[in-house]
Order: C-alpha cells, then sequence, then structure tokens
C-alpha cells in the first residue's frame, strides 16, 4: 500500500492528524504526480493553505499545465479571493481542452458578482465550442432562473433534462417544476413534480405550494399531509395546511391543523395569529384572543396580529385593554400611526380626552393624507371646542372628499361661529 493511500484511509478513520503527519512527512521526497494528488487531498479535507502552497510550487514548474490551475482556482473560490481566481481562469487559452471548464467557472464567479451579461458571455462561449454539454445547459438555465428570466431557463433545463435527470445531485425535474410555476405555468408545473417512492419533503412541500396555485386543493392538501408524515417538525407545512383548509371553509380541520404545529414548536407567530383567525371564525373568542396574544407575545410589533386583537377587544368593549395593549407595544419600541389613532379612539371610549387629544396629534403626521382620519379627527376636535384647529383639518379632509356636502356645510357653520 502506497503512502497516500495510507494517508485516506487514516482519514476515514478519523485519524486525521495521523494521516496529515504522513503526507507533510512524505510530500518531502514525493514526486510531481504525487504532490498533485497530496493537494488533492489537502483540498477534499478543507487544508487549503497546505494545498495551495503545493500547487503554486507546482504551476511554477508547469505554468502550462491547466489542472493545476483550475484546482489552484477552486481554492481561491473556496477562500472568497475571487479576483484571483478570476485571473488564473482568465490565463488558461483558447485551444487548451481546459478552457470550456474555465469558462464555466468563470461564469460562475461573474454570476455571483452580479455580472449577469458576462456570465452569460462565457457560457455562450462555452456552448459554442462544446453545443451538446448538459453541464453548460444546466447552468444557463440557472443563471436565467436567478434573474427571474424563466421561459429561458425553462428552454435550457428541458434541453439538459431530455439527456440527464441529474446534475450535481440537482434532479432537473425539481428545477423545471419551480421555473414553471415561476412563470405562472403551474399545471405544467404539476407535472414535473412527481411524487416518488422516497420523496424528499422539500420536493412535496414544493409541490403542494405548486398544486395550490394551481387552484388543485386537493393535491396540495395530500402533499403537505405527506410532508408532515416524513417529517412532524417541517413547521411551513402545518401554516400552508391550515390555510388551506380555512379556504375551503373546513375550520375544524384548519384549527387541528394549526394546533398540531404549534404543539410541535411554540415560537411560530404566524401558526399562533392564524389559530386565532380560525378560533374567531368558529365563534371560540377567548381562545382566539389567547392565541393572538401569544404571537404578538412573540413579536411585539406584529401589527396585523396588533390590529386584529384590538377589534376582538373592542367587540367586547375592553377599551381599557386597548389602551393597555398599544401603550406595551409602544414601549417595546414599536411607532405606527395606526396604533397612535386606535389608541385615540380607545381613549375617546373611556372618556380620557387629553390623553386622546395627544394620540390624535401624535397619528396626524403620518396619517394627514388619510381621509377617514381627518374626518374623525375633525370632528373630535370640534366637540373639543377647538375650532380653530377643526376647521383646517376638515379642510384638507374636503381636498380629498369634495362631494361631501355635510362636512362642507359643517365647516361653514364652524366659520360662522368664529366670526
Amino acid at each position: 500500500m502506497n503512502t497516500i493511500q495510507q494517508a485516506i484511509e487514516l482519514a476515514e478513520k478519523n485519524e486525521t492528524e495521523k494521516a496529515l503527519a504522513l503526507l507533510s512527512d512524505y510530500q518531502k521526497n514525493a514526486d510531481d504526480d504525487s504532490l498533485f494528488q497530496i493537494a488533492e487531498l489537502y483540498l477534499q479535507w478543507g487544508f487549503l493553505i497546505e494545498s495551495r502552497t503545493i500547487l503554486e510550487q507546482l504551476i511554477e514548474k508547469y505554468p502550462e499545465e491547466t489542472s493545476l490551475k483550475l484546482t489552484l482556482s477552486d481554492i481561491f473560490i473556496e477562500s472568497e479571493e475571487d479576483e484571483l481566481a478570476i485571473t488564473i481562469l482568465n490565463e488558461i487559452p483558447e485551444e487548451d481542452e481546459g478552457y470550456v471548464q474555465a469558462l464555466i467557472q468563470l461564469a460562475d464567479l461573474y454570476q455571483a458578482q452580479g455580472l449577469f451579461e458576462v456570465s452569460e458571455q462565457k457560457l455562450l462561449e462555452a456552448k459554442h465550442i462544446d453545443p451538446q454539454e448538459s453541464v453548460i445547459d444546466f447552468a444557463l438555465g440557472e443563471l436565467f432562473f436567478s434573474i427571474g428570466e424563466y421561459l429561458k431557463a425553462i428552454n435550457y433545463y428541458e434541453r439538459v433534462y431530455a439527456k440527464a435527470k441529474e446534475i450535481g445531485n440537482v434532479a432537473i425535474e425539481d428545477r423545471l417544476g419551480e421555473a414553471y410555476a415561476a412563470a405562472g405555468e403551474y399545471e405544467k408545473a404539476l407535472e414535473f413534480y412527481k411524487e416518488e417512492e422516497d420523496p424528499e419533503p422539500d420536493n412535496l412541500f414544493k409541490y403542494g405550494i405548486t398544486a395550490h396555485q394551481a387552484d388543485r386543493n386537493d393535491i396540495a392538501i395530500k402533499a403537505w399531509e405527506h410532508v408532515l408524515e416524513i417529517d412532524q417538525d417541517y413547521y411551513a407545512a402545518y401554516t400552508q395546511l391550515a390555510n388551506v383548509y380555512k379556504e375551503q371553509g373546513t375550520l375544524e380541520e384548519a384549527y387541528k391543523v394549526a394546533e398540531q404545529g404549534l404543539e410541535r414548536d411554540s415560537y411560530q407567530k404566524e401558526l399562533y395569529f392564524l389559530a386565532g383567525d380560525i378560533a374567531h371564525q368558529l365563534g371560540r373568542n377567548a381562545e382566539s384572543e389567547e392565541y393572538v396574544r401569544q404571537a404578538i407575545a412573540l413579536e411585539p410589533d406584529y401589527k396585523e396580529a396588533v390590529l386584529f386583537l384590538i377589534e376582538l377587544l373592542k367587540a367586547r368593549e375592553a377599551f381599557d385593554e386597548i389602551v393597555e395593549l398599544i401603550q406595551s407595544i409602544k414601549n417595546s419600541g414599536a411607532e405606527d400611526a395606526l396604533y397612535d389613532w386606535e389608541l385615540a379612539k380607545a381613549y375617546v371610549e373611556i372618556e380620557s380626552f387629553g390623553d386622546a387629544l395627544n394620540s390624535y396629534q401624535e397619528a396626524y403626521t403620518s396619517l394627514q393624507h388619510d381621509s377617514d382620519f381627518l374626518n374623525e379627527y375633525g370632528y373630535f376636535l370640534t366637540e373639543e371646542g377647538r375650532l380653530q384647529e377643526a376647521i383646517p383639518v376638515l379642510k384638507a379632509y374636503l381636498g380629498q372628499q369634495p362631494i361631501d356636502e355635510d362636512v362642507r356645510e359643517h365647516v361653514e357653520r364652524l366659520e360662522q361661529d368664529l366670526l
């Protein structure tokens, strides 16, 4: 058994230090072919500096050896030294047999830098040299998918699919399914999201999303239920499944799924809110309120949940609780004019008019173009006897709603009262 094979076997037994010591001692007298094998092993094991040192020494001896430059470029890429990788790849001449591989790597680097046109040019040049290479078609598909040109991506994925079902451990069926779905061709996408004998949860989940977008909720439900059979901790599936049951009006099923999801993970704010929404539709308002409060506890500035809870509290005329809720949210650092408006309305209900005025004034800066707010604020100022402030607010409202004759007459009366 040669020394390199011994080192490999040691590494496979997790005796990495012994393997490295063996190679370090051996490389002092190793021939160049063996040194290259050692460099590749170092790269494979993640010892980039050691691999780079050997490769740079070999390139000094063999400056025309493309395999050395391609391997060194891999190290530069791993080390996030993209410019060095680009430089060494650009040194490979067109007539070299490694030129196409260099173009593919360059395209990937330029794509990572956002230079999509340059990346495309490199890949098209590679395709011109080797038009039958599926890896190039796949790279073009990936490029166009990444920039949202889904029909172009589909064209190249289809070319790959005609020859190979997988490239670099990527299933082309999955890519075609995603691309067709992104292009809005959901029925076509479904043809590629096929349930395998041993399906991956991520693929099944995407299959369900695509089916839902194609209005095939029967398929979506089956897919997401299957996801949860495979992985009970796939939290996004609980939300999607509960939502689709809710859309179909099967609220008890939706509620059950949401509760199951929360039993698995009590830190899913969206699922708490969804459970609260469904409970409300089922007439279980106490449960609804509790779930929504849990969502807000996880994120105090969960605006949709906050406004939903405020409506629940209004329904049972719990205006003191609305004040307490909004003050707590504002104390956490959350700021929103709608919170100030709701706070003002709650203060009015509990007849704390000075506090209501302050909240209306805070909301005014952001809501001065909201006609409903201006109308309400203007009438509040009128009732508080602040006519000089009420008139410009109501005139601003009329600027947005000029056909409201009741408000126009009200403003005219206010102006007469000030004479």
